[in-house]
């Protein structure tokens, strides 16, 4: 069983917790848009990113001096986001942290797949960057069927968001089972998702099933943090949905 999940804009340096593994996988293509990015100006990589003046410099000098041979920064521990915030992977224990780099990848515009302890080095590039790279329309034609191969089981647990998701659901087979988890809350006869709190959630759950050890899809039904429980009535077979529930 593998998990997926999005990476966050927001990046760091942290090299003092848990000791990086090895390099990326796809490590070859990621140098392919690295030689890209570093040939931008900043006015073109600013209108790339449709970032402000602060994002789009620091993102110019970063791909000006970056060196992705020698990136010492555990994936996991790099990103700082909410959803990374509520997983809070800095305070695993060695089991949990063991438990992540089993069956915990993160899904990345830049690096295609990186597992929890990949060496990484900060940077930005969503996925759904209309950048054009190697005869590619865009990042999802670059990377294929790369990402859905590097996940590699049959049964995967999806914490992405569509941006991300969408670069492995086309390649999905007959014999895999992708459960997506949706957290929302019931009202007006429909579950509404908010984006802040499903982050939240979604960090949540990856904590959740570390602690627990979870090894199949139908224990992680037992998730009831930040007062989200699992909906039998609302739930399909492959899309387990968890509302919020009121506080009294």
């Amino acid at each position: 069983m593998k998990i997926i999940i999005s990476p966050a804009k927001k990046m760091e340096e942290c090299q003092d917790i848990f000791a990086p593994g090895g390099f990326p996988q796809y490590l070859p293509r990621t140098k392919q848009l690295y030689e890209l990015l570093k040939s931008m100006t900043e006015e073109e990589l600013k209108n790339l990113f449709k970032a402000n003046d602060q994002i789009t410099r620091q993102n110019f000098e970063r791909y000006q001096t970056m060196d992705i041979t020698r990136a010492l920064t555990p994936a996991l521990l790099s990103y700082v986001g909410i959803q990374y915030q509520y997983m809070a992977p800095k305070l695993f224990s060695n089991e949990e942290w063991e438990y992540v780099n089993r069956h915990l990848r993160i899904l990345s515009g830049f690096y295609g797949v990186l597992k929890p302890d990949d060496r990484v080095t900060p940077y930005r590039l969503e996925m759904q960057t209309k950048l054009s790279a190697d005869g590619k329309k865009d990042l999802y034609e670059f990377w294929g069927r790369k990402l859905y191969d590097a996940v590699g089981d049959s049964v995967i647990i999806n914490l992405a968001s569509k941006e991300y998701s969408k670069a492995i659901e086309p390649y999905l087979t007959p014999g895999d089972r992708f459960v997506t988890c949706i957290f929302g809350e019931y009202k007006d006869n429909k579950v509404k998702v908010k984006a802040t709190e499903a982050k939240m959630a979604r960090g949540e759950m990856v904590r959740y099933m570390a602690q627990n050890r979870i090894r199949q899809p139908e224990d992680i039904k037992n998730f009831d943090c930040l007062g989200y429980r699992y909906s039998k009535e609302l739930s399909l077979e492959d899309t387990f949905i968890f509302i919020k529930t009121e506080e009294k």
